[in-house]
């Protein structure tokens, strides 16, 4: 669907349908009166006083000749005052049900008026420290996601959750989106917010693509692929490392994950550095990348494995923030660094037992073979400390199910060695929805990790589990490195549906890492 702009009062606006935000409780005068001034009637149609403004709540009225657009879908933004406490989420999802609701209708054209979306996150004064064109536009494009790549009846082009769920044509989308404008020309502002918009919407889309795509598609060549790809559309760079070079240059830990799997190995990395900006010291952004998980030797039991498919988020949030960087304006070097493998049983296997060398030197005996996240992090974490001496790291991965067990499933843990940095994170995640909460990194913990035959062990006690997974990936961190550690295991799938997210790949954490990359960290 394509974002374009309008300008003009009522009469001018030329849509098949136009959206208006409501709060629970208020009428059409204190959200859009413009609307009704243009069309008054509205104000006594029964259909319209029906409307509660709950949340979720989506409403189409149908149209008058006052009126030059035949439809006026009314959402729902719920109370005032708990909508004030997460307003950005809020307007995307009501954003996102009402194009679903255009979708339903096979509405081709929507728009919705500036001025009105202005008023719903508030002027002068109480402006927002977010845009809400930029969230409206984002939480719109997201609600139209669905993966139907592999339905006969989708279009077979990826970008979404299949229409026959929900009794959909899997093949229509509304053709475009327009934000109207009652000045003579449209502000650079809002030009640039629904930009912001686009791009974070796009980013997010690859990661879920990325997620929800099965793993006989999406291996590690693919994601090198995919990151070959990215580099070329937006004049970055891409390369990627082997198994042989991979085993020749120390990486024994990282090894010791491929090892049993067939499928090649990659070592992916992209790089975002725009001109006058190639001496920078670089943010880094390592993620996780197992393609499949099945636990290698300490094999998972057999149900709900298939969801192993996407124990590869971390790596496809990065990919998702480079598509979205692409697309923006950052002057900022920003490297990504995925190591990526499938996890598999096999001969040549890692054995529960087995001792291995870290490219740092730190030797680890490998007790539990389905811990194998930190092991190719740890690896990964090296190598990048040395080749682009960061000033700030930041690691992600599905890391442990300790972490959901602590947290749940909305929010994603988020450990740091920089409480300035930690906070940051926390910051913008809260306003793009992506919700972490910190946890202690107590060396204390580190005793769990204890070997009496190598350096450390790869698992520890059960409890404290995320901590003891975080202490270990510290041991890799180079002295005077700020460094953050975030466990989305929770929020990366979901089986629940929201009006912007279906069930599978959620996309957790693009928005974060680009706001990092945007706003300095």
């Amino acid at each position: 669907m394509d974002i374009r702009f309008q300008v003009g009062g009522p009469a001018q606006w030329r849509a098949d349908a136009v959206i208006v935000f409501l709060f629970e409780g208020e009428a059409l005068s204190d959200g859009a009166p413009e609307l009704l001034e243009a069309a008054p009637w509205l104000g006594i149609a029964p259909a319209v006083r029906d409307f509660r403004g709950k949340k979720d709540e989506v409403a189409v009225f149908h149209g008058h000749p006052d009126l030059a657009v035949p439809r006026v879908i009314a959402a729902g933004l719920g109370k005032r005052e708990a909508f004030a406490a997460t307003a950005p989420t809020g307007l995307r999802a009501a954003a996102g049900a009402a194009l679903r609701r255009c979708r339903e209708l096979k509405i081709e054209t929507v728009a919705v008026d500036a001025v009105a979306l202005a008023r719903v996150a508030g002027t002068g004064d109480a402006a927002p420290a977010w845009s809400p064109f930029e969230e409206a536009v984002c939480g719109a494009l997201l609600g139209l996601y669905r993966y139907d790549r592999f339905k006969t009846n989708g279009n077979c082009n990826g970008g979404g959750n299949a229409g026959s769920e929900t009794g959909e044509d899997a093949r229509f989308e509304p053709r475009w989106l327009a934000l109207l404008c009652a000045e003579a020309s449209v502000p650079d502002d809002l030009h640039a917010a629904a930009r912001r918009g686009e791009a974070a919407a796009a980013g997010v889309t690859l990661a879920r693509d990325l997620v929800n795509g099965p793993p006989n598609f999406v291996t590690p060549g693919h994601l090198a692929e995919q990151a070959e790809a990215i580099a070329k559309k937006y004049g970055m760079k891409a390369r990627s490392l082997g198994r042989a070079e991979l085993a020749d240059m120390g990486m024994g830990a990282f090894a010791s994950v491929f090892r049993g799997a067939e499928e090649e190995p990659r070592l992916v990395v992209i790089e975002h550095a725009p001109k006058g900006t190639e001496d920078q010291k670089p943010l880094v952004l390592v993620g996780k990348g197992i393609t499949f998980d099945t636990g290698g030797i300490s094999l998972k039991p057999a149900a709900k494995m298939h969801e192993m498919k996407g124990d590869m988020a971390g790596a496809a949030a990065i990919l998702g923030m480079f598509e979205a960087l692409g697309r923006s304006d950052v002057p900022r070097r920003v490297v990504g660094v995925m190591p990526c493998t499938e996890n598999m049983p096999d001969g040549r296997a890692t054995r529960p037992g087995d001792i291995v060398t870290t490219l740092s030197g730190k030797t680890v005996e490998i007790l539990n073979t389905d811990a194998e996240g930190r092991l190719v992090l740890c690896d990964a974490l090296t190598w990048a400390q040395r080749e682009y001496s960061p000033e700030v790291v930041v690691d992600l991965a599905t890391l442990t199910g300790a972490c959901v067990v602590a947290l749940g499933t909305d929010v994603a843990a988020v450990f740091a060695n920089d409480d300035d940095l930690s906070g940051r994170i926390r910051g913008v995640g809260d306003v793009v929805g992506d919700r972490f909460w910190p946890l202690p990194l107590w060396d204390m913990y580190f005793e769990n990790l204890k070997s009496d035959v190598a350096d450390m062990a790869n698992v520890g006690a059960r409890e404290g589990g995320a901590v003891n997974a975080a202490l270990f990936l510290k041991q890799f961190v180079d002295k005077g490195v700020r460094w953050a550690h975030l466990d989305i295991a929770g929020p990366a799938y979901t089986a629940k549906k929201s009006s912007t997210c279906p069930s599978g790949g959620t996309g957790f954490a693009v928005r974060t890492l680009l706001e990092l990359a945007r706003g300095g960290v």
